[in-house]
C-alpha cells in the first residue's frame, strides 16, 4: 500500500511551529560575557615596604575600589630606582603598567650617567599623586634628645657618626646629602638596599641617624622605636607637633618634601593618558586614601597637580633645581 505523503500545507505549519517553539530558547540563551578589562600594575622602582611601596599600595586600593579593575603592585628595585623605570619605559604603552616613582625621576639623570632612558622624554606624566615631608631621625639612646643638640653633636662627632640610607637615589640618600651641605659635615654614609632594611639597623643602634618620609617614619617614632629629631617641612607637621621644623635649629637649605608621580611609558595613547589621570583622581579624592596618607603626614595632591600638565611642570622644576646640586656635590652612582 503506498505511503501519503504530507501536504505541502501541513509542513508549512509544522517548520513555523517549530520556528516559533525554538524561539524562546533563542531569546533566553545568555549573550557572551564582555572581555574583562585587563588588571594594571603600578610598578615601585624600590623594595617592599618603603616609603613609595606604602604609597603604591594605598592607592592602588583606591584605584581597583573606584574602577571596579583589579590594580596591582609590583616592586622592581635596583640600581637607585633606575631599574623598574627602565623597564616600565621598555613596555608596551597600552596605560596598564604605570611607574610611581618620585623625586628620583629628576635626580637620575644628573646621578647615572649612562641612564638607558630619558626621564622626560620615555614617559607620559599622570599626576602628582602626594608629597611627604621627611623626618631627621636617630637610634634609640642617641645622646642628643633636641634637634638643636642634634645638630651640635653631629658636627662635634662627624668623624663617628654613621648616617643610614637607602640606597644611591633614594629620599633618605638626597636629604642625607642636603643635611651634609647644611652642616657642612662629610658623615660616613652607609648605604643599605631599601628603607626597611636601613631602619632595621637604625632601631637595632647599628647606625646613628638617618632622614626619611614620614610614611616610614612616624609610627616607628610614636612607638619610640627610634627617636625623632625633625622634620624638613616649612613648619612643624599638624599630626606631629613635638618635632621641630630644622629651620627652627637654624639649619638652612634643607627643607625637602618628596613628591611622588604616576607615569606612564611614552607613546600611551592620549585618551588612555586621559582615563588613567582621571581615575587617578578619583582615587586621590577616596577617603580611605585621604585618612591613610593623613596618618602618615603625607599631602594628597591637588586636582590641578593631578594632571599630566601638572606632573611636567614639576619634574621639569625639580631636575633643574637637583642637577647643580649634585654637580656640585660629584655624586654619581655609575
Amino acid at each position: 500500500m503506498s505511503r501519503r505523503r504530507p501536504l505541502p500545507w501541513l509542513t508549512a505549519v509544522a517548520v513555523l511551529a517549530g520556528g516559533l517553539l525554538a524561539a524562546p530558547a533563542v531569546a533566553l540563551s545568555a549573550p557572551p560575557a564582555p572581555p574583562a578589562e585587563a588588571s594594571i600594575t603600578l610598578v615601585v622602582p624600590f623594595a617592599a615596604k618603603g616609603p613609595t611601596d606604602t604609597v603604591a599600595r594605598a592607592l592602588a586600593a583606591a584605584m581597583s575600589a573606584r574602577s571596579g579593575r583589579a590594580v596591582l603592585v609590583e616592586n622592581h628595585a635596583g640600581s637607585g630606582g633606575t631599574a623598574g623605570a627602565a623597564a616600565v619605559a621598555a613596555t608596551r604603552p597600552d596605560g596598564n603598567t604605570l611607574l610611581l616613582h618620585h623625586v628620583g625621576m629628576a635626580t637620575a639623570p644628573v646621578l647615572y650617567r649612562s641612564l638607558p632612558y630619558d626621564s622626560r622624554r620615555d614617559f607620559e606624566p599622570i599626576g602628582r599623586v602626594v608629597d611627604v615631608p621627611m623626618t631627621l631621625v636617630a637610634r634609640p639612646g642617641f645622646p642628643a634628645r633636641t634637634l638643636a643638640h642634634a645638630v651640635a653633636y653631629l658636627k662635634r662627632e662627624r668623624a663617628s657618626v654613621i648616617v643610614a640610607y637607602a640606597g644611591m637615589g633614594a629620599a633618605s640618600h638626597l636629604c642625607g646629602l642636603l643635611l651634609s651641605i647644611a652642616l657642612d659635615v662629610d658623615f660616613i654614609q652607609v648605604p643599605y638596599r631599601g628603607t626597611g632594611p636601613a631602619l632595621a639597623d637604625l632601631q637595632a643602634g647599628r647606625a646613628d641617624v638617618m632622614c626619611d618620609q614620614t610614611t616610614n617614619t612616624a609610627a616607628p617614632i610614636r612607638s619610640g622605636r627610634i627617636v625623632g629629631l625633625g622634620v624638613t617641612s616649612a613648619g612643624r607637621l599638624p599630626g606631629m607637633p613635638g618635632l621641630p621644623a630644622v629651620t627652627e635649629a637654624g639649619i638652612r637649605g634643607l627643607e625637602l618634601s618628596i613628591w611622588h608621580g604616576l607615569f606612564a611609558p611614552r607613546g600611551t595613547p592620549t585618551a588612555v593618558v586621559a582615563d588613567r589621570a582621571a581615575l587617578l583622581r578619583s582615587a586621590l579624592a577616596s577617603p580611605a586614601f585621604v585618612a591613610a596618607m593623613k596618618e602618615m603626614q603625607a599631602v594628597v595632591a591637588t586636582p590641578r597637580q593631578a594632571t599630566p600638565e601638572g606632573l611636567a611642570l614639576l619634574l621639569g622644576e625639580e631636575t633643574a633645581r637637583w642637577a647643580p646640586i649634585l654637580r656640585k656635590a660629584g655624586q654619581y652612582a655609575d
